[in-house]
């Protein structure tokens, strides 16, 4: 960092588009991010806490928004259609069959790992008898021999 740098303070907040739409630069958060907890009424600082940026970061959104209001409530408007026509696909009874024959998989996947555990651990378990076992026999064995 320059010495100037430090005189002059953090550079300006700006807004700019990378082709997700306006952000706030240097960050991933969108304007429209910002807008949603604006029309919650939260205040700028909350919105700075929530999503760990600076207060004016998010004051230079709002003027965005102010500037650019027809555009970005828009876009906006076009967002939340594209969002609802997502879920209601998602809740069509296509996809809910899907998603139950996926879970149906998962839960035959862990039952069949569980079953392989199972035998490895049986099939452990049976080494370490047969391992104590023929130690015990060793011990016996040289216990006998010593005695000659």
């Amino acid at each position: 960092m320059k010495s100037n740098d430090v005189a002059n303070g953090p550079a300006p907040a700006e807004i700019h588009d990378r082709g997700r739409g306006p952000e706030i630069k240097g960050t991933r958060i969108t304007i429209y991010s910002i807008l949603d907890c604006a029309l919650e009424c939260w205040p700028p600082e909350r919105i700075a806490d929530w999503f760990s940026i600076s207060r004016e970061q998010v004051e230079a959104a709002i003027v965005y928004i102010r500037d650019h209001t027809v555009e970005i409530l828009s876009d906006y408007i076009r967002i939340l259609q594209r969002a609802e026509e997502r879920a209601e696909q998602n809740n069509s009874s296509e996809h809910q069959a899907e998603q139950a024959a996926s879970r149906a998989q998962l839960r035959e996947l862990a039952r069949e790992v569980r079953e392989v555990r199972a035998r490895a651990d049986s099939e452990m378990q049976g080494l370490i008898d047969h391992y104590r076992a023929r130690r015990a026999r060793d011990r016996a064995d040289a216990g006998n021999h010593g005695g000659q």
